[in-house]
């Protein structure tokens, strides 16, 4: 039976609302541990309590997280922005020393948290392939007979001795995890850096880290990709506020966690904050239309997305997208004005965009929404996430019969024949 490779027990972090931390010199530790006992003594007669540390000005980004990894395991570990993700991946790598609890991992660590951890920006490639190396424990000899392997594999031939300060960030990601992958850690952290790259490169990772795994080694996987975590994960924690809300089967764990979302409330587009570009466009509500029906569509259906905008002028050279998206994380669809030979030049200070889809193919589900504008080649608003909307059950094909759900995200409308004497 393998044995455990990462063991967690009572793991939490704590932050100070605000707490700014500046630099210290000895002379402050020194201090701070003379003084330690008097201010101790001074908040417990006054009947506070700083080590609890649990009022209004603390945030406990975990609390009381147990997990137990076995070697050889490649675990999801899934849940929405702020769960507590990062943070114990970090605790994990020792970037960050945790509050309370303990955790004990068996073997070298090689941790792929953000683009260009551990990475020098003056060095070149070449420089920080031996340094990252380095970091990871590995002798040099190791590193010489995996070199030309993690070039190859980031396709940085021409570019290994060009100093990375000048990579794009698809080049950081590109060398990070080829050295992580590639020098043979026993753990294997992955946090969500692999959207940076493009999908090819998505596509060879994820076959690296199924090799990796069928080395006996152990992979930790952050992902939003509900799709990359089902085909890789053998189980899968669910992560909630800081604590551990469910774990076990991937798929059970990665269902519970959709549920969970598609039932949290969205803010009203037009109050979301969380957007980006100029400002020179806003997005002020989404709506969906099948057939008269309004907040749902219907599957078959001709179905209407409406976008209502408003902008402080009137506007020229504008060009609208959608990215529609599964609850696994997959892009269903790509709707755009440029596609389909359709361009506004003009456009008044207030209005609806209204895409238009014959006999809908998306499967009956849940989709989101990305939205996403230019004016005259510049962003202009770019909101993830922007609304979401459920496809019913609808007679696409005209037969009465559902393809099913875990075939793909679009209909097909194709036919049959049989040809003899062919």
């Amino acid at each position: 039976m393998p044995e455990t490779a990462i063991h967690v027990e009572g793991l939490g972090k704590r932050y100070r609302i605000g707490q700014y931390e500046k630099y210290r010199a000895l002379r402050d530790t020194l201090t701070d541990a003379m003084y330690a006992p008097a201010r101790m003594l001074s908040a417990l007669m006054s009947g506070k309590r700083n080590g609890s540390g649990r009022g209004a000005n603390y945030f406990w980004a975990l609390s009381d997280v147990s997990m137990d990894i076995r070697e050889g395991e490649v675990v999801g570990l899934i849940g929405r922005n702020g769960a507590g993700k990062s943070t114990l991946l970090k605790i994990l790598s020792r970037l960050t020393e945790p509050t309370q609890g303990r955790a004990r991992i068996r073997g070298r660590v090689g941790s792929l948290l953000e683009v260009g951890t551990g990475f020098h920006p003056e060095l070149t490639g070449r420089e920080n392939i031996y340094l990252s190396g380095a970091i990871l424990g590995m002798r040099k000899r190791e590193i010489d007979r995996n070199f030309d392997a993690i070039v190859d594999f980031a396709e940085m031939g021409k570019f290994v001795d060009t100093p990375v300060k000048f990579y794009s960030s698809g080049m950081y990601v590109r060398l990070a995890f080829a050295v992580a992958a590639h020098l043979e850690p026993e753990v294997l952290l992955i946090d969500e850096v692999l959207a940076v790259g493009d999908a090819g490169f998505q596509k060879k990772c994820l076959g690296k880290m199924d090799d990796i795994a069928g080395t006996g080694r152990t992979i930790i996987f952050v992902s939003h990709n509900m799709a990359a975590v089902q085909n890789l994960c053998t189980s899968a924690y669910l992560l909630s506020d800081g604590r551990v809300a469910a774990s076990g089967n991937t798929n059970e764990i990665v269902s519970q966690y959709l549920k969970e979302v598609s039932s949290v409330e969205q803010k009203p587009l037009s109050e979301r904050t969380d957007r980006h570009g100029s400002g020179k466009i806003r997005f002020e509500k989404f709506r969906v239309l099948s057939e008269g029906q309004e907040g749902f569509a219907v599957f078959g259906n001709d179905t209407r997305l409406l976008i209502s905008y408003t902008a402080s002028a009137p506007l020229r050279n504008v060009h609208i997208s959608m990215g529609i998206y599964t609850p696994f994380g997959q892009a269903a669809a790509y709707l755009s004005n440029e596609l389909v030979g359709k361009f506004f030049e003009e456009a008044p200070r207030e209005g609806v965009f209204e895409c238009r889809i014959d006999k809908l193919p998306l499967i009956p589900g849940t989709y989101s929404v990305n939205v996403f504008c230019t004016v005259n080649g510049v962003i202009a608003d770019y909101v993830k996430d922007a609304a979401r909307f459920t496809v019913q059950d609808g007679d696409f094909y005209g037969s009465g019969k559902l393809p099913p759900k875990d075939y793909g995200a679009v209909a097909v409308r194709h036919d049959f024949d049989l040809l003899t004497g062919v």
